[in-house]
């Protein structure tokens, strides 16, 4: 192992890489602690140290931001615009022919989708961003305390200010995304997962730090009892995700022999992988979004006098709490039902069946055509069962955990940030390994 890692800076191309993909991701970081102008970084630090937990769709951003949201930094949106542009752009080539037909053109058309991409991201980022700067201004950004109030966040309240907050932190957002695509051309690995991945990761010590003086008693002990605890539980959680994450089922395929003039092609023999999660970490992403809208809604209906209206009061005690039972199964279902509905948009059966056809590609013992969709499609609905169940329990383990220890925002092995590290990590090891083998015939493991 030690060998390989030598290896991996004995080559200078690869190291080059590596080296322009940790300056970029050392750029972002830096990035995150500069507050936006008209800020008061004291008074906001006194309130993040207040404030430890944050919940519903804040709590979303401000992990894939690493933590640059609650601090009103120049990246304080992170990259969570450009995820959500990615999103909709490929949920709207169910909706939209156009995109659809932009998708199978290849690369001309790839480079316009992502071009739309952008644009949708610059206008995500001045929505997000001006929402963001109204919360901080009405003091909910803290859960409504006096001693967080607007006015000692924030140090002008103009028109002026608010657009030039504005214009920053859109601005920080378009950089992000030229940060992702950056390392993605000239470093290693996907640049937008590497730069999550980092935000999550950078949050690890102040959450594993935390965990241990929370859970501290009068004289001091029983932090480190419960640190090891957490960590024995985190390191048995990430083998499990490992695991699932690499399984998969694989279809076999043959492929006929044909002559083209005098030249024989096919013949050979394959499989389509399936795997249990298909989804990624999209299903935890829509579940969260969809789940806090009755809790946004109910934030704007709020009276001032504590008066609220009884339905105000009961999305607040149920919809906004990650211990309450209702809350949690709802959260399962909704994750459950969008690992369906993201897989069936993403993989098409009869699309897969039509490009086997047309190559000579057939299922053995499954004639082509329609019969393959068929079996392609009741393979992927009960190799997606296990696969959502799996998803959500991954993302019930930090609310189980608050439960338990209560350590929400400071269990750091769950939920999100789990399935994105392992995914990341995985990745971006076999891009290494795979360039190790180009070079060494050796990869990381001999």
């Amino acid at each position: 192992m030690f060998s390989a890692v030598a290896r991996i800076f004995r080559t200078p191309d690869l190291r080059r890489k590596i080296g322009f993909t940790l300056a970029i991701v050392a750029i972002f970081r830096l990035g995150s602690h500069i507050p936006a102008p008209f800020v008061n970084f004291s008074n906001l630090e006194a309130c993040l140290a207040q404030n430890s937990n944050t919940e519903g769709l804040y709590e979303l951003v401000n992990l894939f931001s690493g933590g640059a949201l609650l601090q009103l930094s120049i990246f304080a949106l992170g990259i969570m615009p450009y995820i959500t542009a990615s999103i909709i752009v490929q949920l709207l080539r169910v909706v939209i022919p156009r995109f659809d037909t932009l998708y199978k053109e290849g690369q001309s058309g790839q480079a316009k989708l992502t071009q739309y991409t952008r644009y949708l991201t610059i206008a995500l980022g001045i929505l997000q961003s001006t929402t963001l700067i109204t919360v901080a201004r009405s003091g909910s950004l803290f859960g409504n305390s006096d001693a967080c109030s607007g006015d000692l966040i924030l140090t002008d309240s103009s028109p002026f200010a608010t657009l030039l907050m504005v214009i920053t932190m859109t601005a920080g957002t378009g950089l992000i995304m030229w940060f992702g695509e950056l390392i993605t051309e000239r470093g290693v690995g996907n640049g937008m997962s590497l730069l999550i991945f980092t935000s999550i990761i950078a949050r690890f010590p102040q959450s594993l730090g935390q965990i241990y003086t929370e859970h501290q008693d009068a004289e001091g002990r029983g932090g480190l009892e419960t640190l090891a605890g957490v960590l024995i539980i985190g390191m048995a959680v990430v083998v499990a995700v490992i695991f699932v994450e690499q399984s998969q089922r694989r279809i076999p395929v043959q492929y006929a022999k044909r002559m083209v003039g005098r030249r024989t092609f096919g013949g050979t023999n394959t499989y389509i992988p399936i795997k249990v999660n298909m989804a990624g970490v999209v299903p935890v992403i829509f579940a969260s979004s969809l789940l806090y809208l009755p809790a946004l809604i109910a934030q704007f209906s709020q009276s001032s006098d504590g008066n609220n209206p009884a339905w105000v009061d009961w999305i607040n005690n149920t919809l906004t709490r990650g211990d309450h039972p209702l809350y949690m199964l709802l959260y399962f279902l909704l994750i459950v039902g969008f690992t369906y509905f993201y897989v069936a948009i993403t993989f098409n059966p009869d699309e897969v069946a039509d490009n086997m056809k047309k190559y000579g590609g057939f299922i053995p013992g499954i004639r082509a055509g329609r019969p393959t969709a068929e079996y392609l499609d009741y393979v992927l609905t009960r190799v997606t069962l296990p696969g959502s169940l799996y998803l959500g329990l991954v993302a019930l383990i930090p609310l189980i955990a608050l439960v338990l220890i209560n350590a929400n925002q400071n269990f750091p092995f769950g939920g999100t940030s789990i399935l994105i590290m392992v995914g990341v990590g995985l990745e971006t090891v076999k891009q290494i390994d795979a360039q190790l083998q180009q070079r060494h015939y050796e990869g990381l493991i001999r």
